[in-house]
């Protein structure tokens, strides 16, 4: 069984899309003793704004200074805390692990329950896609490590506002 990460808080900030946003953004949270998990960044559908997601754990009312204070930085437009009852959340990952042809239909079975799906294959190894939760790729590692996971690459947490909410 995994255990749930205590105080776990999904962070998006609209910045302008200029050099040294980024590295500003990530100070504040530095000087207050707040570990980035995962930080996701793309240019948004106006290319002068970039969207910066950052996922991280700990106290919630440090948290609460960081995002006044990141707030306040030039160049940095809204910045908002999502939690999971006002925005959809998925994270991408691709998982290399040992394959062969004898194992396709458990690892096809397997893959089936958790809506991923292989995206390369050869005599040895494959490579698998997953997008979904944090917990149902979590699950879904659990889940390979018995083929042997060779490699991981996850996306970081992607979060969108639902309804008329801005991100």
């Amino acid at each position: 069984m995994l255990t749930k990460k205590p105080d776990i808080h999904t962070i998006s900030i609209l910045v302008a899309n200029k050099p040294g946003v980024l590295v500003r953004c990530a100070q504040v949270f530095a000087r207050r003793a707040y570990n980035i998990d995962s930080l996701v960044v793309s240019v948004t559908t106006n290319p002068k704004y970039s969207r910066m997601t950052i996922t991280a754990q700990g106290d919630p009312a440090t948290l609460q200074q960081i995002i006044k204070q990141t707030a306040k930085l030039i160049d940095v437009i809204h910045v908002a805390e999502h939690t999971g009852l006002n925005a959809v959340t998925k994270e991408f990952a691709l998982v290399k692990i040992k394959f062969s042809p004898a194992k396709k239909t458990s690892l096809t079975h397997l893959l089936k329950k958790f809506h991923a799906s292989i995206s390369y294959q050869d005599k040895s190894r494959a490579i698998v896609e997953q997008t979904g939760t944090t917990e149902e790729l979590d699950q879904c590692e659990a889940e390979l490590k018995k083929f042997g996971i060779i490699e991981i690459v996850r996306s970081g947490k992607l979060v969108m506002a639902k309804g008329k909410e801005t991100t």
